[in-house]
């Protein structure tokens, strides 16, 4: 078997023009692997054709053209197990508030074939951290709790591919951190997950590879550290033992900058110098440095930076 989890190969898809709306290109010439067992993050901004792919993927949408492979299966010859080999987490909450948690886990086990005896509806609300919520009413439950009730939702047939698209939207801080949480402990019980979200820290917090889609293209499909590295940027601030007379001649080239009368900022790219020279410099120009501080490039940088140049 494909050492992946999901493989895409020039993936087209192309709504006709309806009415006054004209013809759309959603998705142009897509490749993407998610090896298996990754947290797998698909960043874009609105439109760009993120859940058009989890769309396909999930049967809801018709390809216009191309290959989807789903744990090593062809979905135009065995469109259902494709489907049976994810659990797709939507981004609106739907429930039926007059059934309880268990209830819910259990029409939904049922109609996906599980077996009585095989249900797994009490783990799955325990591993979500719902476990005192079995028997409540649905309705009852805050918006987060009914966020970790739809990943449980779409585990019930035991897929080996979870997909969560923007699972955490007008989640609070501490609820988001509960539900990474969850997703880590799938993950390592050997679930593939692909995240799409827009919250950029959680790509970088959660995710071992990402890959950027823009206007209907892949813009990167990286390792996290990779993509992080594209921006190579640093910001640096020493704080002197006294005051800075004057900005030392050398430290020109760092494009330095005083902040109060103590501190000395320098900007950097570490693929051309390293910070030993800048110490050195300030060492020989008479001071002694009392503290570092680092400022460097994040996801939110690589972000903005591919986006804005795909789209001029």
């Amino acid at each position: 078997m494909s050492e992946n989890a999901i493989e895409i190969s020039k993936l087209n898809k192309t709504y006709k023009a309806a009415g006054k709306s004209p013809e759309k290109v959603a998705l142009h010439d897509i490749d993407l692997t998610i090896p298996k067992g990754s947290i797998f993050g698909l960043l874009g901004p609105n439109g760009a054709g993120k859940s058009t792919i989890i769309n396909i993927m999930a049967g809801l949408v018709t390809k216009t053209s191309g290959t989807v492979k789903i744990w090593d299966i062809d979905m135009d010859v065995d469109a259902r197990n494709t489907k049976t080999a994810i659990g797709v987490v939507p981004q609106e909450i739907n429930y039926d508030p007059f059934f309880t948690p268990i209830q819910l886990l259990d029409i939904q086990a049922g109609l996906y074939g599980v077996p009585q005896g095989e249900r797994r509806s009490q783990e799955l609300l325990e591993l979500m951290g719902l476990g005192d919520k079995a028997n409540a009413y649905t309705r009852s439950l805050s918006g987060g709790m009914r966020r970790r009730l739809m990943v449980a939702k779409a585990m019930v047939h035991s897929p080996p591919i979870l997909v969560l698209d923007e699972p955490t939207a007008g989640v609070d801080i501490e609820l988001r951190q509960q539900l990474w949480e969850n997703v880590n402990e799938l993950n390592r019980n050997g679930v593939t997950v692909l995240l799409t979200t827009h919250y950029l820290e959680e790509a970088e917090e959660l995710c071992d590879r990402i890959a950027i889609i823009n206007h209907g293209r892949i813009v990167a499909n990286e390792e996290k550290e990779t993509l992080l590295s594209r921006i190579d940027n640093k910001e640096i601030r020493f704080r002197l033992d006294r005051p800075l007379d004057r900005i030392p001649e050398n430290l020109q080239k760092f494009n330095p900058e005083k902040e109060g009368r103590r501190t000395l900022l320098v900007r950097y790219s570490p693929s051309d110098h390293c910070v030993g020279e800048v110490i050195d410099i300030i060492k020989k120009s008479g001071y002694e440095i009392v503290d570092i501080s680092t400022d460097e490039s994040d996801l939110e940088d690589v972000f903005i930076g591919l986006t804005s140049a795909n789209a001029a």
